[in-house]
């Protein structure tokens, strides 16, 4: 088993427990989808305990780290080089849906620089987690990107809107997150997309450079409008030729 910092630990520690309540939750879903409310509201408040469970884990070890999630915003705190970001559920509209394809999301930014990421698949029980410098993992295997060479091999993930390449294989999967875990693990050869938030792709950040990706160079200052192309070092150029106008 790999070693892994006090750090990383909090942030697996947070998402396991999340995750539970997130689990429960999703289990109704299913109910909900015949109901005359519908169930979008059940999934807010679903986002937002998620969100305190983890938030409260990762206070309780660091109180001084501060904050940037999706529902609360940012907290700034003493130590404002440090600081996680968190996406309780990333690929809500699938968690809405009931399609058991979502992921929490954490990352520890610290001196503007992404040093820890986690992504945790619940359904799949499925542990993406990787260290600057320490390599990135699944479910506490080493993982690397493709080595595939010719890019018509290969398959892409993507999301957003009027996204319109006929010259590459993709795929939507909903969560931004766990396209970047699978760019890590070689399930995927690349992913690109415009309108990102910075807590959808952090953890994915760290995740495809130490699995021997590339990462587009991204401001990790800000919050949204950012986009990633991410994809192993073997079809890199290959894929920004096809991008050119991305």
């Amino acid at each position: 088993m790999n070693s892994i910092s006090p750090n990383l630990n909090i942030m697996i520690k947070a998402s396991e427990k999340a995750s539970k309540a997130l689990i429960r939750d999703f289990g109704e879903i299913e109910k909900l989808q015949v109901s005359v409310k519908g169930p979008a509201d059940f999934v807010s408040n679903a986002d937002t305990k998620a969100e305190k469970i983890i938030i409260e884990e990762l206070m309780k070890a660091k109180k001084n780290y501060s904050i940037i999630s999706e529902e609360n915003g940012s907290v700034v705190n003493k130590d404002n080089e440090n600081v996680w970001i968190i996406d309780p559920i990333d690929g809500t509209s699938n968690f809405l849906h009931g399609v058991p394809h979502f992921a929490i999301s954490i990352a520890l930014r610290s001196n503007n620089e992404i040093i820890s990421g986690l992504i945790y698949d619940p359904i799949k029980d499925e542990m993406f987690h990787a260290e600057k410098g320490n390599g990135a993992f699944f479910n506490n295997q080493r993982i690397k990107v493709s080595k595939k060479k010719e890019i018509d091999a290969c398959l892409f993930a993507t999301g957003g809107k009027n996204i319109v390449l006929d010259n590459l294989t993709m795929r939507k999967t909903g969560s931004a997150a766990l396209d970047m875990a699978y760019v890590a693990a070689g399930r995927f050869d690349g992913f690109f997309q415009n309108n990102l938030n910075i807590w959808d792709i952090a953890a994915g950040i760290v995740l495809v450079k130490e699995a021997g990706g590339i990462v587009n160079n991204i401001d990790l200052l800000k919050k949204d409008n950012i986009t990633v192309k991410a994809s192993s070092v073997e079809i890199n150029e290959k894929m920004l030729e096809k991008l050119n106008n991305f």
